[in-house]
């Protein structure tokens, strides 16, 4: 059922558990909450936190960091139709899709003034994306944002990450009954920003959610994708894209609670590594609960390493309650760059610099086609040749 394909010099490690009793990275930290208060100041030995460096955080997990009015700012641009606000903390849809799990994102929660609210009414179809802008100012902000499909709406959204912040964010995403969401989250940071994020999807019954998450910037850039399905018949997607470059530092934490029966979830997230102190971690959680009968779930996680000096956490999980499911496995591999395809290319009169860009863009070309926005396609293409140029 799992797949696992480790080279020496890779940290990577994965688990299967068949019992009520066992638990997975997630469940083992301090319960859900929107108070910080609820989560202690980390000391860097606790499982969802020991493959981060806390002093590169700049203050977000102990409550130093305090908001500056230079932080981010954020534009929408929204076709006809979708009804765009600015709330106040009181509103209800806030907190609706998931609660903070980690000390970070509780502060985020607590701290921001003012949220976004990008609402596709019922039943509406979007032709065109909703494009968010979030653009850092160098200075220090908490945020939160909402996306919520009516029944039976479509839409496309497009998050953009950029400039230099210290951001610690939460994002919802709420899908009503047969809606169809894609996200694409960019972070494409300057070199010195650090991002720190709880993404949570609530997927009604029938509902379709897409994500691609890509990560190129920053100094530090920790994401928590998580999934919950509201209604049978929910299906996710979670895709993943990361190029970490010498002495950054790039996390995702994917969680999937199968708590309805019925439901699908597919994650695939790939990355390439280069340059010294490059450290990349990605930890893959799937909980499928004793009522989630009929489940349907796989993970993967591929890594690429260009050079040496970089290094790989991968850490895939699976906590199966229940033995009525439809399927559930996960796979974790890591290698270096393979010689023996650069081999093939120059052996067929391709010089060596563009063999090993073809190799790198074939690795990452079947989860960018997948997007479906021709620009969103050609930019990321164009970011991984940039990126290449660095190594070669």
């Amino acid at each position: 059922m799992a797949e696992a394909n480790i080279p020496v010099g890779s940290t990577t490690a994965g688990s299967i558990a068949v019992a009520a009793e066992s638990t997975v990275a997630t469940r083992m930290s301090a319960p859900p909450s929107f108070d910080v208060a609820d989560f202690p100041v980390p000391h860097g030995r606790e499982e969802e936190w020991r493959f981060t460096p806390l002093e590169r955080l700049r203050g977000l997990h102990d409550g130093t960091a305090a908001a500056t009015g230079d932080g981010v700012k954020v534009a929408v641009d929204a076709p006809e139709g979708v009804v765009v606000e600015t709330i106040g903390r009181d509103d209800a849809r806030l907190g609706r899709a998931g609660t903070p799990v980690d000390r970070v994102a509780a502060q985020a929660y607590s701290s921001f003034e003012k949220a976004s609210v990008v609402s596709v009414p019922k039943d509406t179809v979007l032709t065109e994306p909703i494009r968010i802008a979030v653009h850092g100012e160098g200075g220090i902000a908490y945020g939160h944002q909402v996306v919520e499909l009516g029944a039976f709406a479509e839409a496309v959204v497009v998050i953009d990450h950029t400039g230099e912040a210290v951001l610690a964010a939460n994002v919802d995403y709420i899908l009503g009954d047969g809606a169809k969401l894609t996200v694409v989250s960019v972070q494409d940071w300057d070199d010195k920003a650090v991002h720190v994020g709880q993404h949570n999807a609530l997927i009604g019954r029938d509902a379709t959610f897409k994500s691609f998450v890509v990560t190129f910037g920053g100094d530090l850039v920790r994401l928590h994708p998580r999934v919950a399905y509201a209604g049978t018949g929910g299906e996710a997607e979670l895709f993943g894209l990361y190029f970490t470059d010498q002495g950054q530092h790039q996390e995702h934490r994917l969680f999937v609670d199968h708590n309805t029966p019925h439901c699908k979830s597919n994650a695939v997230y790939k990355g390439a590594l280069q340059g010294d102190d490059a450290h990349a971690v990605w930890i893959g959680d799937v909980l499928i609960q004793a009522a989630a009968e009929g489940t349907d779930t796989y993970e993967m996680n591929r890594n690429l390493v260009l050079t040496d000096g970089a290094r790989v956490d991968s850490v895939p999980n699976l906590e199966i309650e229940t033995g009525e499911i439809a399927g559930a496995g996960h796979a974790s591999a890591t290698g270096r760059f393979d010689d023996e395809q650069l081999f093939y290319l120059m052996s067929r009169g391709i010089p060596a610099n563009e063999a090993r860009r073809l190799v790198v863009r074939g690795f990452f070309a079947e989860l960018v086609q997948q997007i479906g926005l021709p620009d969103v396609e050609e930019r990321l293409l164009a970011k991984i040749e940039t990126e290449l140029e660095a190594s070669v």
